[in-house]
């Protein structure tokens, strides 16, 4: 799910350079405050996927088409774009024909997006683009399409774009549901194929979410799938992404090797890796409880290390859905329609220890512990999407209370 931690600054030098930088992450130095800003816009109906900020402007994808900033509606179509420090709502307005599931910021004031859409401002275009923020129109030159299904994954790094989704090719080229693009051109590096591949012939492959490492050099990836890079990886592979070609790191998990609900092909939905990149947190639903199953929790990996890997903690939900994660450094944020954390021995009840968390949280990363932060939100399907940066934590969702306010699906603590 669509949570990147990208630094606002490194965003601006990239603009002002013409290329994307390596990967940056921000570390921020302490919890969000529990009480949002108050002047961003209220989007009105739909979902919120995936956020992005470029430069000043915060970009918005999901499924929405309708938004109210500073007493006026507007009519958004799947993309919103608003001032980062007031919440002005922009002029920016593409026309797509279907949802923005990912969003990564781009060079010189612009933006890849990714979804279900067909069409960009009328020009046959499926699953991807980039758009200048400016006015709307799509970069000349950039023109990846997949074949069908979806784009719900972005990150960009350097010279290339990594998309993850449901696609089995990209541009023509067999790449299952992950591709590394040139970012200029959408060209699909023809060297990079992770080789993903279903535990069956029958099984239709899907990224459900990935996480770049700071630097561009790890790239973690979460979905259906039984093998990645011609090595057995179930639901999760570490991807060495510094060469030509997709390489299977030496560090696997048998944590997800075990069923939660029979009907999930995957039950892993958020991945994000730490700051400093020793290690990376997952999220995930499941319709299952137990201490010992890893159904509706979130789980730190630490990446040092060769072989197996076993959790660092668990932390437990008691049966609800977790469905994103964002890690500052400070705090693991998670958000889905969990009532509680700390609940291992809870069933869709709370259990002994539990702690009321309504729809968000925050975990310690070294204890797995809940910290204090508790702001509370309407609970919904979920949070779509986090996004960390130097001032605070954008949160996007399908509902619209956060902190105890009114919030239409999109808001933001500060530090």
């Amino acid at each position: 799910m669509r949570r990147r931690l990208f630094a606002v600054a490194a965003v601006v030098a990239a603009t002002v350079a013409g290329v994307m930088p390596a990967v940056a992450q921000v570390a921020q130095p302490a919890v969000v405050a529990a009480d949002p800003v108050d002047w961003t816009p209220h989007v009105l109906d739909g979902t919120v996927h995936a956020i992005a900020v470029v430069g000043d402007t915060v970009v918005v994808g999901g499924t929405f088409s309708a938004v109210e900033g500073g007493g006026f509606q507007y009519r958004r179509d799947y993309l919103l774009a608003f001032g980062a420090a007031d919440g002005a709502i922009r002029g920016f307005a593409p026309r797509l024909d279907g949802p923005v599931y990912a969003l990564a910021a781009g060079p010189d004031g612009t933006v890849y997006a990714g979804g279900a859409f067909r069409t960009v401002n009328g020009v046959a275009q499926r699953g991807l683009t980039r758009l200048t923020l400016a006015n709307g129109a799509r970069v000349a030159g950039f023109d990846p399409s997949i074949n069908w299904g979806d784009v719900r994954a972005l990150a960009a790094s350097g010279r290339w774009v990594y998309a993850g989704g449901t696609f089995s090719a990209v541009n023509r080229t067999p790449r299952a549901g992950l591709a590394r693009l040139d970012a200029g051109s959408g060209a699909v590096d023809a060297g990079f194929d992770a080789g993903l591949t279903g535990a069956t012939a029958e099984q239709r492959v899907r990224v459900e979410d990935f996480a770049l490492a700071p630097g561009g050099r790890r790239l973690v990836v979460a979905g259906a799938f039984a093998r990645a890079a011609g090595q057995p990886r179930v639901q999760l592979a570490l991807l060495d992404t510094g060469g030509p070609r997709a390489v299977a790191v030496d560090w696997y998990t048998d944590a997800y090797q075990d069923t939660c609900d029979a009907g999930y092909d995957t039950y892993l939905r958020g991945i994000d890796f730490a700051p400093d990149a020793s290690y990376f947190v997952v999220v995930t639903t499941g319709n299952a409880s137990g201490a010992t199953r890893p159904c509706d929790t979130a789980a730190r990996f630490n990446v040092a290390g060769a072989g197996r890997h076993a959790p660092v903690w668990i932390n437990h939900t008691g049966g609800n859905t977790l469905l994103s994660v964002a890690v500052t450094g400070s705090a693991v944020y998670v958000g889905g329609h969990q009532q509680w954390l700390d609940n291992p021995q809870g069933d869709k009840s709370a259990g002994p220890g539990a702690v009321s968390r309504p729809g968000i949280g925050a975990i310690d990363p070294r204890t797995g512990k809940a910290l204090a932060w508790n702001p509370t939100r309407s609970r919904g399907v979920g949070v779509r999407a986090f996004l960390a940066t130097a001032s605070g934590l954008w949160v996007g969702s399908d509902t619209d209370r956060l902190g105890n306010e009114y919030h239409g699906r999109i808001g933001m603590f500060p530090l």
